[in-house]
């Protein structure tokens, strides 16, 4: 029998809000910095979240690749055994941070004037604590959900996710069995655009991931001496090329819902966004953007692939011409748009410089029409009724990547309500990461209603 509807939120208590940020506090004290290579170790925040999950009456599993790189993944049944199954998942891994910089040393934990102070504050420890605080609201309040629910904290999504994520889905995929869709980072945080209104972005998409390393190679030599095949000018005017790129707007379906529903919450008129013209569709996006202010902020970085040239290493001593050089580019590839981004870099380095992958990970969508999309809507609207949500690509990538392998659909979606002036997006790997405490109470409420009603 469905609850009546004054009392679907009543086993969100004290106690409930309470341990989200308690869990927050107490998970940020646990040092699970992820260096890169193989640097890390995240079995003390594995450990830690699987003893919540024991005492509500959970089975977890704690799963290395390698000593302290703990997953931790654990199946909740639900009421209707013929449903497809939920996947929930957050990673346990943080980017290293320097207490000289910090105001609050990056471990402390602290809860300061009702904000949670520490590195992993909204990247993404206070996540994972949301979801153990509804975990153990449902437990005391016997709830359970329509859907089975696979809980997954995972390790390393903050490097390549080898130990993690895709550990799991190459070593252990028969526990995510079922699973069709899934929620994780990073979305429906309150957007102040600065004109008074509220957005909440839920990731539909993300760009795929395309490291590269470019290799240019030469002919060795003085430095006094003219030299044509240079690898550091090959390089250089690689580098140069890409750096200056203009990439046309290429539009895949979350991000034209993204466009169509920001230009009505704005009133202003949507362009054809169909055109076979390719340079007169770009500078029709480009004018809404212009036109949408700082919102468009949230659009802006997927309307088109992207290379970005990051590191340069060559030569070692200045009188010297090397016969080799590499460089470093981070590439983003919107669905649809691998072919178009591997053409362009054939491009752009030119006969004298070589690329390849140093990381490679697929590009993401997700459908923004469907019953899951309105039910991740419907519950942040219950909770904040003003406001608007959107769906948007994010820029970056997270742990759906992998789990995309299994044929999960994943939506980001986890919570908060933010203050104006608070700028969220600035504090993932930055410096003074936190999170207010008011934000992590309306989070575990829009996360619990939205569980529910997947």
């Amino acid at each position: 029998m469905a609850e009546p509807a004054g009392q679907r939120t009543a086993h969100i208590d004290d106690t409930a809000l309470a341990e989200a940020v308690r869990f927050t506090s107490d998970l940020i004290r646990l040092d699970t910095t992820n260096r890169g290579q193989g640097d890390a170790r995240e079995r003390p925040a594995a450990e830690y979240v699987a003893a919540q999950l024991a005492d509500a009456g959970a089975e977890p599993h704690l799963l290395e690749k390698a000593p302290g790189r703990t997953n931790v993944v654990a199946r909740l049944p639900g009421t209707d055994p013929d449903a497809d199954a939920l996947l929930v998942h957050g990673h346990l891994d943080v980017v290293p941070a320097d207490p000289a910089e910090w105001s609050v040393h990056p471990f402390s934990g602290e809860v300061r004037d009702g904000v949670v102070w520490g590195r992993g504050a909204v990247d993404m420890k206070n996540a994972d604590a949301m979801v153990l605080a509804v975990v153990r609201a449902w437990a005391r309040a016997g709830i359970r959900p329509r859907r089975d629910i696979v809980l997954a904290f995972t390790a390393d999504e903050e490097d390549t996710a080898a130990y993690g994520s895709g550990f799991l889905v190459t070593e252990h995929a028969g526990l995510f069995d079922g699973c069709t869709e899934a929620l994780g980072e990073s979305g429906a945080f309150t957007f102040h655009p600065g004109d008074g209104r509220r957005l909440y972005p839920v990731a539909a998409g993300e760009r795929g991931t395309a490291w590269l390393t470019l290799t240019a190679r030469g002919r060795a030599g003085h430095g006094s001496k003219i030299n044509r095949e240079n690898a550091v000018t090959r390089l250089a005017a690689a580098v140069a090329r890409i750096g200056a790129h203009e990439w046309p707007v290429r539009l895949t379906p979350t991000v034209r819902a993204a466009l169509t529903e920001l230009a009505a919450v704005y009133g202003e008129p949507l362009p054809d966004l169909d055109q076979d013209d390719p340079k007169a569709l770009t500078r029709a996006v480009d004018g809404l953007l212009e036109r949408l202010g700082p919102a468009a902020a949230l659009i802006a970085p997927t309307v088109r692939n992207s290379a970005s040239p990051t590191m340069l290493d060559a030569g070692y001593k200045v009188n010297v011409i090397p016969g080799l050089g590499t460089a470093g580019v981070d590439g983003r590839v919107l669905p649809g748009g691998q072919e178009e981004f591997t053409a362009t870099l054939d491009a752009l380095t030119g006969p004298d410089v070589d690329w390849d992958y140093a990381h490679h990970e697929v590009p993401l969508s997700a459908p923004v029409t469907g019953p899951a999309f309105a039910a991740l809507r419907e519950a942040l609207l219950h909770f904040d009724p003003g406001a608007h949500v959107i769906p948007y690509c994010m820029s970056g990538g997270t742990d759906a990547k992998q789990f995309s392998r299994l044929g999960i659909a994943g939506y980001g979606f986890m919570p908060l309500r933010l203050p104006e002036g608070f700028d969220y997006q600035a504090l993932f790997h930055g410096v003074d990461e936190r999170v207010p405490v008011d934000a992590l109470h309306f989070g575990t409420r829009v996360l619990d209603r939205a569980l529910r009603a997947l």
